[in-house]
């Protein structure tokens, strides 16, 4: 029997794949690259949301098993991601 957190988890990144395939196809669809960078943006607010969103349920699965040190470095090391990503 699968976890509900890696079923849930899995999920989501098969969604998120699924968009990115579909708005690769809009892109070849619409022909422009005015129209391609604006798929684009729409993107790059997908990709940060689900490594978040996977995150939290990753964490919520194994919260138990953490001191609160570590998770506090976790914390961290995600916040510097989304910073690199984020930051212009």
């Amino acid at each position: 029997m699968l976890d509900k957190y890696v079923t849930s988890m899995a999920a989501i990144r098969i969604i998120s794949g699924s968009i990115e395939i579909i708005a690769a196809l809009v892109m070849f669809r619409l022909g422009r690259i005015d129209k391609a960078l604006a798929v684009n943006a729409m993107l790059a607010f997908v990709g940060p949301t689900v490594l978040m969103v996977t995150t939290m349920i990753g964490l919520a699965g194994i919260a138990d098993k953490l001191s609160w040190n570590k998770m506090i470095w976790i914390g961290c090391g995600i916040s510097c991601l989304l910073i690199g990503i984020l930051k212009k």
